[in-house]
């Protein structure tokens, strides 16, 4: 399934294609949410092997991301970047439907 319903920044995109090309094993980067962290839900970001035939596909600049049906659900709207910073560098999502998050971004409530 493929939904434009989240976005890719650039920078994000560029990262992407840098890891997976870096990585003989991996075809696509994987987003999910997943139950935890401080604020109720928390991001994981991974290498995966492939996409499932019920994932959603979002490309850009050469980087393919999968989401699966529940996560699509929670970052919907969203914007997949990453940042580099002094602090370390980072895939962040910026989600318009979450209601609060912790200090370090990687986890939120809805």
């Amino acid at each position: 399934m493929s939904d434009p319903s989240i976005t890719i920044s650039e920078r994000a995109a560029k990262r992407i294609v840098e890891l997976v090309n870096a990585d003989d094993n991996a075809e696509i980067f994987r987003v999910a949410v997943e139950g935890g962290g401080c604020s109720g839900f928390q991001y994981r970001f991974e290498l995966d092997k492939g996409a499932a035939p019920d994932d959603m596909l979002i490309e850009r600049d050469g980087a393919t991301v999968a989401i699966d049906p529940i996560s699509a659900g929670f970052v919907t709207g969203s914007e997949l970047d990453f940042v580099d910073e002094l602090i370390g560098a980072q895939f962040t999502i910026h989600n318009p439907n979450a209601t609060a998050s912790c200090g370090c971004g990687t986890s939120f409530s809805i």
